[in-house]
């Protein structure tokens, strides 16, 4: 199974130094991927910006916008800003793409957030006929074309029966994020996902990837907890308090095994989420890979 991190991103005291770190340690270290979540609201940075820095500092990891929320902005533009990121990467993007959950994020953005799965799949449809060099009714050719041919690989974060079924029509895989690592959760996703990739008479099966937040920095019981908090507190203080209080991967053992529970299921990826943008997420991670 193929390892990947998400840089930090919800940080105030983030600067250019953090970054770099983290992308050369990454880029060196046992891993495959770099992945960056994407949020407008709330004090983060910018998702693109972070990833275009990350694919020129790096030479040999999968970039990964993680995900891409697709409805709230222009498919043309989106296709033109995927496309750049895979040439500045050299063809090393996996996209995975959503509709999100913060309603706020949308109104921010001055985009409607109905209709939202729907215009997702019209706007697949739409970077794909880009991304092979067909111009859309009524534009003139819109440039450039990712290295990749027809466009680079995407996943789909995509939760429920009904939008996994959707995605099956033109997702490569599914991308089933289990906040606290629970397997039982995974396992769910991927059959979901088979089955929908059967039913829409695919004959390929889908690429499974998979995540959790974890914390490994001083104090990561309280560090992990305060960061899922603070990322859900936009469903209610309740609820954010009460998945927050359940994060269990904030030790080196939970962690390997969480790991190696998901692998079990035939994950093909793991994105691992830090809750801090502490060194030490990555140098102890490391040590956690290469011992188990």
């Amino acid at each position: 199974m193929k390892i990947g991190v998400c840089l930090p991103y919800m940080k105030r005291e983030l600067r250019r130094q953090h970054f770099l770190d983290w992308c050369r340690f990454i880029d060196q270290g046992p891993f495959h991927s770099l992945s960056c979540g994407e949020r407008v609201t709330g004090y983060t940075l910018e998702m693109r910006n972070i990833l275009a820095f990350a694919a020129a500092v790096t030479e040999r990891v999968r970039i990964i916008p993680s995900l891409y929320v697709l409805p709230m902005h222009s498919s043309v533009q989106s296709a033109k800003e995927i496309a750049t990121l895979d040439i500045l990467s050299n063809g090393r993007v996996t996209l995975c793409v959503g509709v999100g959950g913060r309603e706020q994020d949308y109104r921010a953005l001055g985009a409607s957030f109905k209709r939202r799965f729907q215009r997702m799949d019209d706007q697949i449809a739409e970077m794909k006929t880009l991304w092979r060099g067909e111009a859309l009714e009524g534009l003139e050719e819109v440039g450039p074309l990712p290295i990749q041919e027809g466009g680079p690989p995407i996943l789909a974060g995509s939760m429920g029966p009904k939008s996994i079924r959707r995605v099956a029509e033109w997702a490569d895989g599914l991308y089933g994020f289990a906040m606290d690592g629970n397997p039982s959760l995974v396992r769910y996703f991927f059959d979901a996902a088979e089955q929908a990739w059967r039913d829409a008479g695919r004959d390929t099966r889908p690429y499974r990837m998979s995540g959790f937040w974890y914390c490994l920095a001083e104090g990561a019981e309280a560090q992990l907890r305060a960061y899922v908090y603070d990322y859900l507190e936009v469903l209610s203080k309740e609820e954010a308090g009460k998945i927050a209080d359940g994060m269990v991967m904030h030790d080196p053992g939970a962690i390997r095994e969480g790991i190696s529970a998901i692998e079990e299921l035939g994950c093909d990826e793991i994105q691992l989420v830090p809750a801090t943008a502490d060194m030490a997420e990555l140098e102890k991670l490391a040590t956690i890979l290469e011992t188990r």
